[in-house]
C-alpha cells in the first residue's frame, strides 16, 4: 500500500554542511580512489545532489523541505571538535532536529569524554555514530578501542549508529563487516545498535543478526526506497516490525524522490508507523519531542 502521508516521519540521517572547514573526503582514513577533487566521494553513486547542496546550507530551506514531506524530525551530525553550528540548529528548532555525535575511538578516553560533553551541551543530542572505516587509522566494529565508547553509550542511554557493508567511498570494507556486530551484541547486550548503509552484500546475515539480538536495528540510510534490500524488508514485514527505521540520506537523496518511491515499497499496513516514526521514538528516546508510540 502507498505510504500514509498522515504519519510524520523521523529521518535518522541528514547531512548538513555545518561549519566543516574541509571536505569530508579529506578526513577519510584511507585515500579514496577515483574520488572527485571537490565534493562527496559517493557522487559516482548519487550524483552531486544538484541544487540540494546549496539548499542544505540554508537551514530554513531545509525545514521548509521537511514540512513539505511531513518530516517531523531530522538527525544531524554534531562534530565534537566544533559543535556550535549544529547546536545552533538544535537551539533554533528544538522540536525539529536531533544530534548524533561522531566519535573516533583512536582518541581513547578523550573520545569517551567527548560523548559526555556533547550530551551535556544539548538535550537533543540523542546518539553516537561509529564509522569504522573512516577514521585514521581505521578500527573495525569489534576493535577493543571501541569498547569504552560502547560502554559510555550504555551508561548514558544512547544508541550507536554503525556503518555496515561495503562502503560507497572507495576504501576497504573489512572494518565494517556486519558479522562483527555479533560479538558486540553478545558482550554489550544493553547497547542499542542501529546498522547503517545497507549491510550489502551480507543482507541475509543482517536478517539473522536482527532476529538473534533484541537491541540490534536496521536503518535505510544511503539507499533510495526502490533499492532497499528486499530480503531485509521481507524479514521485517513478517518477523521484526520493530527493527526497521527510516533514514533518508538528504541531500544526496532528495526527500521528493525518497517519498515518491516509498509509495511502491511493499510494506504491510502495520509496518508504516513503526518504520517512519515509532521505532525511532523508542530507540532514540524521542517521546518528549513527538509523543510515545501508540
Amino acid at each position: 500500500m502507498p505510504r500514509p502521508t498522515s504519519i510524520p516521519a523521523i529521518d535518522l540521517m541528514v547531512s548538513l554542511p555545518l561549519g566543516e572547514s574541509e571536505p569530508w573526503s579529506n578526513r577519510l582514513a584511507s585515500p579514496v580512489k577515483g574520488a572527485p577533487a571537490k565534493g562527496s566521494p559517493v557522487e559516482y553513486l548519487f550524483g552531486d545532489g544538484s541544487g540540494r547542496k546549496d539548499e542544505a546550507r540554508d537551514p530554513a530551506r531545509v525545514v521548509a523541505g521537511m514540512d513539505a514531506q511531513n518530516v517531523a524530525i531530522s538527525q544531524i551530525r554534531v562534530d565534537p571538535d566544533d559543535p556550535e553550528p549544529a547546536l545552533a540548529l538544535l537551539e533554533r528548532w528544538p522540536d525539529r532536529f536531533i544530534g548524533e555525535v561522531w566519535i573516533d575511538c583512536n582518541r581513547g578516553m578523550d573520545a569517551v569524554r567527548a560523548i559526555e560533553r556533547a550530551v551535556k551541551l544539548h538535550r537533543n543530542v540523542k546518539s553516537v555514530t561509529v564509522a569504522p572505516g573512516f577514521i585514521n587509522p581505521p578500527a573495525a566494529i569489534d576493535d577493543k578501542k571501541w569498547y569504552p565508547v560502547y560502554a559510555k553509550c550504555i551508561e548514558l542511554g544512547l544508541p550507536v549508529n554503525v556503518f555496515v557493508g561495503v562502503p560507497g567511498p572507495r576504501v576497504p570494507y573489512k572494518y565494517q563487516h556486519p558479522g562483527l556486530l555479533d560479538e558486540i551484541a553478545w558482550f554489550f547486550p544493553e547497547l542499542k545498535v542501529v546498522m547503517r548503509h545497507g549491510g550489502e552484500p551480507w543482507t541475509g546475515l543482517v536478517c539473522k543478526l536482527l532476529l538473534k539480538w533484541p537491541n540490534l536495528f536496521y536503518s535505510t540510510s544511503a539507499f533510495a526506497p526502490k533499492y532497499y534490500p528486499r530480503d531485509v524488508i521481507d524479514f521485517c514485514n513478517k518477523r521484526a516490525p520493530d527493527k526497521l527505521l527510516f533514514a533518508g540520506y538528504y541531500p544526496l537523496l532528495g526527500w521528493d524522490r525518497v517519498f515518491a518511491e516509498m509509495d511502491d515499497l511493499p510494506l504491510r499496513e502495520n509496518l508504516w508507523a513503526p518504520f517512519l516514526r515509532d521505532n525511532a521514538v523508542a530507540v532514540y528516546g524521542l517521546a518528549d519531542m513527538i509523543g510515545a508510540p501508540d
